[in-house]
């Protein structure tokens, strides 16, 4: 037997139960893992809350790191005693031991340990099909990016600045505009201090930014399309703060030819060549040192409901980490 966070219902962190789950050997193509850390990602909540609809009775979870126990038949890439990581599904990851497809598993390089692969591989490999595929940033560019001081923020300004792009950032309080700022963010904006549709058209000289990259939703959706330049591109990857309206896509034209879109990294790593190009790039952005995983707060496994709600009230910053 093993533990695991698992949900009967779908609702507040309170239906989140820690409890013995069965974990099997496995199969073609599997491999068992014992885990080492987990990472907390907001499509976590989505998932328990109901936004995303998931088959019940779920272990939650999308991101964890830890070493090969056993391999199943038809699996060469892989050998017991390897580290290794992943950041997609199937769920699961809320849990000390569990079986994954080995397709869907990348090898840790010597210098990235467990719980660092952890707290980077799903928020990290976001920022790098965001900046060098949905749009692909160029030096020189300014951008905007709401949520700058999250754990896909911080990685993001760090990213962008080693690109040569300037980053105006959104932020909750001052400390979290210093912490961006000290992440590489040029302008950050305090967004219940400043009305950042304003201040992004100050510091563009009116002509706002070709991009805008939006995991906050509902609360910044118009502002986001005001700070757009004509045929800018509005990069909508999350929902913080609840669900985008609908799209009207003539208020697109009449702000200026606008483009939308609402990726997300299951599509821009749905293979293993992409997979694999996705993660070797972040694994080298963090072994060069221009992007610096900070793990900003660990809980227990058994405490996640805990890590939620501290995760909803924006009590977090940086990387959040679950030790099984």
């Amino acid at each position: 037997m093993s533990k695991a966070i698992r949900i009967h219902e779908q609702g507040a962190p309170e239906v989140m139960r820690f409890e013995d789950v069965e974990v099997g050997s496995p199969g073609p193509g599997e491999v068992l893992l014992s885990q080492a850390a987990v990472g907390l990602n907001y499509i976590d909540v989505y998932h328990r809350n109901g936004l995303y609809p998931v088959e019940l009775p779920s272990t939650l979870g999308m991101e964890g790191a830890g070493r090969v126990e056993a391999v199943g038949e038809g699996v060469t890439e892989l050998a017991p005693g390897d580290r290794v990581a992943y950041a997609s599904g199937p769920l699961g990851a809320y849990a000390e031991r569990r079986v994954m497809p080995a397709a869907r598993l990348v090898k840790l390089p010597d210098g990235i340990d467990e719980r660092t692969a952890a707290a980077m591989m799903l928020q990290g490999m976001t920022v790098r099909y965001l900046v060098r595929e949905t749009y692909r940033v160029q030096p020189g560019e300014t951008v905007l990016w709401h949520a700058a001081a999250g754990g896909v923020g911080l990685i993001a300004c760090q990213w962008l600045k080693a690109l040569g792009v300037t980053v105006i950032g959104t932020a909750g309080s001052d400390e979290k505009a210093e912490l961006a700022k000290a992440h590489g963010c040029a302008h950050v904006i305090n967004y219940r201090r400043e009305n950042f549709v304003e201040r992004v058209r100050e510091l563009t000289d009116g002509a706002g930014v070709p991009v805008v990259f939006d995991s906050v939703g509902k609360d910044t959706w118009e502002g986001s399309l005001d700070c757009l330049r004509p045929r800018g591109m509005m990069v909508s990857f999350g929902n913080a703060s609840g669900a985008v309206p609908p799209v009207n896509l003539v208020q697109l034209s009449q702000k200026g030819s606008l483009y939308v879109t609402r990726p997300t990294l299951v599509h821009y790593t749905a293979t293993r060549e992409d997979l694999l190009a996705c993660a070797e790039d972040l694994f080298d952005q963090v072994l060069s040192g221009a992007v610096k995983i900070e793990v900003n707060h660990t809980y227990p496994l058994a405490e996640a409901a805990q890590a939620h709600r501290d995760l909803e009230a924006r009590k977090t910053t940086g990387s959040t980490v679950l030790l099984p």
